[in-house]
């Protein structure tokens, strides 16, 4: 998923190097009629760009999942639950 945004990203000229992108991800694994299964991931994406980018940063957000293989193949099944915080550079 990660890569699937630097790729949107990327298409809007926005660099993703990784002191200015990355990524805290959490899931959980529940008892699901008495079996182990992951049931939610939780993504929250740093970005460190300008002022000038946010813009373009949000709408590649917006549809990055819709493009992401790994996302796709999972959604239905696991639940997906992603943020972006974005800090402006100086």
């Amino acid at each position: 998923m990660m890569g699937t945004l630097a790729r949107f990203l990327a298409a809007k000229q926005i660099d993703s190097p990784k002191d200015n992108y990355w990524a805290d991800v959490e899931g959980d694994i529940e008892d699901v009629n008495g079996v182990l299964k992951i049931t939610r991931i939780r993504v929250n994406y740093h970005l460190k760009i300008s002022r000038a980018k946010e813009e373009d940063a949000w709408q590649a957000f917006k549809v990055y999942l819709a493009g992401c293989p790994g996302a796709q193949s999972v959604i239905g099944c696991i639940e997906i639950l992603d943020n972006m915080v974005i800090e402006h550079l100086s």
